[in-house]
Formats: structure tokens, sequence, C-alpha cells
């Protein structure tokens, strides 16, 4: 396998990960603040029920979230003849990695942050509020400050989860050189045709990466 693939796998798995990363930021933060909440307020059933269905894509083998994503996402699916009806596709392009790196990820991330925001003392915020504070700046001088800590160590377990994503990402992208193929998806094919080096190399490139991410999380923590 030749430097310039290998490079090109690098360069796209950052990307889908980095994409899959700040929408699991977003909606999963989301997620996990209205389950913070909503436990707050005693309907811990009703958070129960959510949080288990967010949690689904931690129990389900690779394969099968591949081929539901497939069904959903596929031409004939109905996310994905609505997204084709705009000239989005999602099928065999690095639009359906990215999707799967946000599915695979989401759980870490809701999991995080419910954790992070469960931890503000809920005074602190009605303080801010009887102070005059409106929602944007309680935001942003109260609740996400108390909670960064949980929220970053949330982002950097979906950056790893997501640029490690393998099984539904072959399923709904394929592994196309140049264009889905990832990194994880490069050394397995490096493996099946014996190319031990190239996968070695690519083997090492990924852990290097994993390992920045943990320790930027830590620094960042």
């Amino acid at each position: 396998m030749s430097g310039e693939r290998i490079f090109d796998a690098l360069l796209l798995s950052l990307s889908i990960a980095a994409i899959a990363t700040v929408v699991v930021g977003l909606l999963g933060g989301l997620v996990g603040r209205y389950l913070a909440q909503e436990r707050r307020r005693g309907h811990v059933g009703r958070a129960d029920v959510i949080d288990a269905i967010s949690s689904l894509p931690l129990f389900l083998p690779p394969t099968v979230l591949g081929y539901y994503l497939t069904l959903l996402f596929g031409r004939s699916g109905p996310f994905g003849d609505l997204l084709g009806a705009v000239g989005i596709e999602v099928t065999f392009t690095w639009v359906g990695a990215a999707i799967a790196g946000a599915v695979v990820a989401f759980p870490l991330m809701v999991r995080s942050s419910r954790i992070a925001f469960s931890s503000i003392d809920p005074e602190l915020e009605r303080a801010a509020e009887l102070d005059g504070a409106s929602l944007r700046n309680r935001w942003r001088y109260v609740i996400l400050p108390l909670a960064r800590s949980g929220l970053t160590g949330g982002l950097m377990l979906s950056f790893g989860r997501a640029i490690g994503e393998f099984g539904a990402t072959l399923m709904i992208a394929g592994n196309i050189p140049g264009r889905t193929q990832t990194l994880p998806l490069a050394i397995y094919e490096a493996f099946t045709l014996g190319d031990d080096n190239a996968a070695t190399l690519m083997a090492m490139i990924l852990t290097g990466v994993s390992v920045g991410v943990v320790f930027v999380g830590l620094r960042k923590g």
C-alpha cells in the first residue's frame, strides 16, 4: 500500500472523526442535559427509557448497526430518500462514514454529559437566575464552566470511538480508497493482502492518535 493511500486514509479518518464529534457534542450534550434535568425532577422512568435507547449503539453488533443505518439512510430508506432529494448521498460516501462514527460515539457523549450536568449544584443555577442572568449567560458563565471537565472527556471519548469505527462504516460506506477508506478499513485491507509493513505502520499511527486524544483529554479535563 502506497504512502499516499495511507495519508489519504489518515486524513479522511481525522476529518470524519472531527465531524462526528461536533455532531455528537451538540446532540449528545443536549440529550445529556435533558436526562440530568429529568432525573433531578424525579422523572426517573422516562429518563431511563431515553437513556437505554441512546445506549443501544454500545451493545448492538457493528454489522447490525450498519445494517440498520443502511436501511434508514439507503436510497430507498426514509432518511436516505429525504437527503437524496436535496442532493446528499449517504451510502458509499464519506457522509455515511461520518454518520456511522457519530452513531457509535453518541452514547459515550450522552453518558459523559449526563454525569457532568448532574454534578452541578442546582442552587448555583437558581442563584444566577435570581441575579438576573439570562439563559445564555447562565450557560456561558455557570453551566458550561462547571461541566467542562466531563464534557471534554465526552468529546475525547467520542473522537476516539469515531476514529476507530470499522464495522458500521464498512456496511454503509464501503471501503473505497480515497473516498470512504478510513484508517481502520485500510489496516484491514493491508492485513488481508499480506502487507504487514503497511498494516503495522497504520496501526502505530492510529495508536499514536489515540494516545494523543487521551493525553489531550486528561490535560483539558
